[in-house]
């Protein structure tokens, strides 16, 4: 039984899919084994996962062509899965060489932590470097980042697998069960990863390391691109159903996150409203109750008091505050600037309608 479980869903991702095995077994940590999960490829991505594996008895390629969307596949690969960790992997994305060492001693420093993730750069299709992946670091800070955000970016995710299988937590499903049956969700699909790790979060069991952990690569065939309104989404309705969660489990009152998300860079149209600083000052109250006060809070509180407004100047000028205090993540600024230019002609927009009280 090896000390990690790799857990690589594929389906016809031939194009990057070599450098992404090579990646792999490239790690300074050689005590792996990695769970190829084919979901119906075509384009000879099966065969060459095969080739790999018989040259390297730690791979091993599993097809499951029927599973039900992401959600069912990477189950699958739960179910399978017998190591102490399990790592997720995509077939496009490329580690570094450190990744698993480096997610093993912060896994040592935590041990009640069940799910650490870390920071990525941003590349295109042909491997030139776009940008930063940026998410939060500190549990305190991912938690209460998770109710606008996924607050672990799911490429680089690492996770105990006892301590999924004790909370009966897998992709897909409601497993903290606070809320009544009809508040529930069920996620197949385009935000698997938020509704997992959201609710980990929320229990205080996610954390994020400081250092770039893989190259994650952006390209057309991305989900993010491809689906990008649909997944912006569910990722609404997740950030609802978790801020309901929060407050169910610390018996207090609901907010609605909504106002105050930044999923996908973009700050939302909500009703027509321009002003949410009475929302924001009821929220902000549930999360110190709820959370009880500390810096890492205090952090997020701050970034989230820049979005209360949709005056463009005066979001311009909460935004310098607030980064002139902090340094401010990727996904913040393009959130801010994707209000300041939402007139441009092309430019994506997103309206949901307020939450019931």
């Amino acid at each position: 039984m090896a000390k990690i479980d790799v857990l690589l869903p594929v389906k016809n991702g031939m194009d990057f899919l070599a450098e992404s095995l090579d990646s792999v077994q490239a790690q300074t940590f050689q005590d792996w084994r990695l769970l190829v999960l084919d979901h119906g490829s075509t384009d000879g991505s099966l065969e060459m996962a095969a080739a790999y594996a018989a040259r390297d008895p730690r791979i091993e390629v599993h097809p499951f062509p029927q599973a039900a969307g992401l959600s069912g596949l990477l189950n699958c690969g739960l179910d399978i899965a017998n190591a102490e960790f399990v790592m997720r992997h995509d077939a496009d994305d490329v580690c570094l060489p450190e990744r698993m060492a480096i997610t093993l001693v912060a896994f040592a420093a935590e041990p009640d932590c069940v799910a650490i993730g870390g920071q990525a750069e941003v590349m295109d299709a042909a491997g030139h470097k776009l940008g930063v992946m940026s998410v939060p670091v500190g549990r305190e800070r991912v938690t209460a980042a998770s109710l606008f955000r996924n607050p672990v970016a799911h490429p680089t995710a690492m996770m105990r697998l006892g301590a999924l299988r004790a909370l009966g937590a897998r992709y897909g499903n409601d497993f903290l069960q606070a809320l009544p049956q009809q508040q529930s969700m069920e996620v197949s699909h385009l935000a698997e990863d938020y509704f997992l790790f959201g609710q980990l979060a929320i229990l205080g069991k996610c954390n994020n390391v400081p250092q770039q952990l893989l190259r994650y690569r952006w390209h057309g065939n991305n989900v993010s691109a491809t689906k990008f309104m649909d997944q912006t989404a569910l990722s609404v309705a997740i950030s609802r159903f978790l801020a309901r969660s929060f407050s169910a489990l610390k018996q207090l009152p609901a907010f609605d996150p909504a106002p105050f998300v930044n999923h996908g860079g973009l700050l939302l149209e909500i009703d027509g409203q321009r002003n949410f600083d009475a929302s924001f000052e009821q929220m902000t109250n549930v999360l110190q109750r709820g959370m009880g006060a500390s810096p890492e809070l205090q952090r997020e509180i701050d970034y989230r008091r820049v979005l209360a407004t949709r005056n463009p100047l005066a979001l311009l000028w909460r935004y310098y505050r607030f980064s002139s205090a902090h340094v401010a993540e990727t996904g913040e600024w393009n959130a801010v600037r994707s209000w300041l230019v939402r007139v441009v002609p092309g430019k994506r927009r997103m309206s949901v309608a307020a939450q019931p009280a």
